[in-house]
C-alpha cells in the first residue's frame, strides 16, 4: 500500500469516474486503474463498485476514504512540518472566500500579500459556507474566509474582524428621518434580502427574530445574489435593505446620506479565517492573518457589537 494509490483511491471517489480522476492526479487513466486494482488485490476487498454508472464506493470503500484522508492528511503534514522549520512560506494554497466578503476584503489583502509571499501560489474560489465546510472537510481547501461562529468540531476559527450591519434606508422611507435605527425599528417585509444560501441573510432573519411571510399588500417578492441591485432597488423606492459595514464604502457619494447606524451595540457579524483542526499549511494561514489584521484595522473601527450567528436558527 502507497501514499499514492490513496491518493488516487480519493480521485476516484470525488470524481466517480476513472478518467476524470486521472486528469485529476496527472496520470493515464490505466495507471490510476492499475494501480486502485493492486490495492484491491492487496487488500482483498472492492473498494469500488465498477457496474455502477457513475461509480460508487462500496461499503468497505466508505471506509477506506475515510481513513486514506486521514492519512494523506498526515503525510502532507511531514512536509508541512520541514516547511515550518525551514521558515518557508510558499507553495500551492486553496482559500475559500464567501460571496458578501469577497469583493470588500479580497482588494484591501491581496495585493499586500501578493508582494510579501512571491512564493505562494494563491488559489481562491468564490462559495457558499455550505460548500466551504464540505471542501474544507474533504481537504479540497486549505482555509476559508467566512462569517462565524460556525461552531464545528473539525473547523477551527481565527477571528478576523468584527463587521456591524448598516442600514441603507432611501428617502420616503419611514426610517429615513431617524439617524440611528433599533433593531425593533426594522420589518422583514420591507426588508430587501440576498438570495437564499447566503450567510448573511441568515444573520439577517436572526437579528429580526422572524422569518418573511409575505403579505396581503405585497406587490413582489425579491431575493437577489448582490448587494448592488439591492441598493438599487432601495432607491427606486422598493425598501430598504441591511448591508455589512465594508460594502458602504463604495457607495455612490449621493448615496451616503442614506446610511443609517444602528443604537449600540451594534449588530455585527464575525469575520473569521478558518481551516480544518489538522492545521496543514499553518504558515501560511498565520500569513494570510497577520496580512489582513494590517490593513483591516484601518477600515473597521467598531468595538461595542452583538455578535449575530450566521447559522439561521428557525
Amino acid at each position: 500500500m502507497t501514499i499514492t494509490q490513496l491518493h488516487y483511491v480519493l480521485a476516484v471517489a470525488e470524481h466517480q469516474n476513472f478518467t476524470k480522476a486521472a486528469q485529476k492526479v496527472f496520470v493515464t487513466q490505466p495507471t490510476l486503474s492499475m494501480q486502485i486494482q493492486k490495492l484491491e488485490e492487496e487488500l482483498d476487498v472492492l473498494i469500488f463498485d465498477r457496474s455502477k454508472k457513475p461509480i460508487e464506493l462500496t461499503e468497505t470503500g466508505r471506509k477506506i476514504v475515510s481513513q486514506a484522508r486521514n492519512i494523506v492528511n498526515e503525510s502532507d503534514r511531514i512536509k508541512d512540518i520541514v516547511d515550518q522549520q525551514k521558515g518557508f512560506v510558499g507553495g500551492l494554497f486553496r482559500l475559500g472566500v464567501i460571496p458578501t466578503v469577497m469583493p470588500t476584503l479580497l482588494p484591501m489583502f491581496l495585493n499586500n500579500f501578493i508582494k510579501r509571499y512571491p512564493k505562494v501560489k494563491l488559489k481562491i474560489e468564490e462559495l457558499h459556507t455550505e460548500a466551504i465546510i464540505e471542501q474544507l472537510q474533504d481537504g479540497h481547501l486549505d482555509a476559508a474566509i467566512a462569517a462565524t461562529p460556525l461552531d464545528l468540531p473539525n473547523i477551527k476559527e481565527q477571528v478576523l474582524y468584527y463587521e456591524p450591519f448598516v442600514g441603507y434606508i432611501p428617502q420616503g422611507h419611514r426610517l429615513h428621518r431617524m439617524e440611528k435605527i433599533k433593531v425593533d425599528d426594522l420589518d422583514l417585509d420591507d426588508i430587501l434580502l440576498l438570495e437564499d444560501g447566503h450567510c448573511f441573510k441568515d444573520g439577517i432573519l436572526n437579528l429580526c427574530k422572524a422569518n418573511r411571510t409575505p403579505g396581503e399588500n405585497d406587490h413582489f417578492q425579491l431575493e437577489s445574489g448582490s448587494f448592488e441591485t439591492m441598493v438599487k432597488l432601495a432607491n427606486e423606492g422598493l425598501g430598504m435593505t441591511l448591508l455589512p459595514y465594508l460594502h458602504t464604502l463604495d457607495l455612490k457619494e449621493s448615496e451616503h446620506a442614506n446610511i443609517r447606524m444602528f443604537q449600540e451595540p451594534n449588530p455585527a457579524r464575525e469575520v473569521s479565517l478558518i481551516y480544518n483542526k489538522s492545521e496543514l499549511k499553518m504558515q501560511i494561514i498565520e500569513a494570510l492573518r497577520q496580512t489582513i489584521a494590517g490593513v483591516i484595522k484601518g477600515a473597521i473601527a467598531y468595538q461595542n457589537v452583538q455578535i449575530i450567528s450566521p447559522v439561521h436558527k428557525k
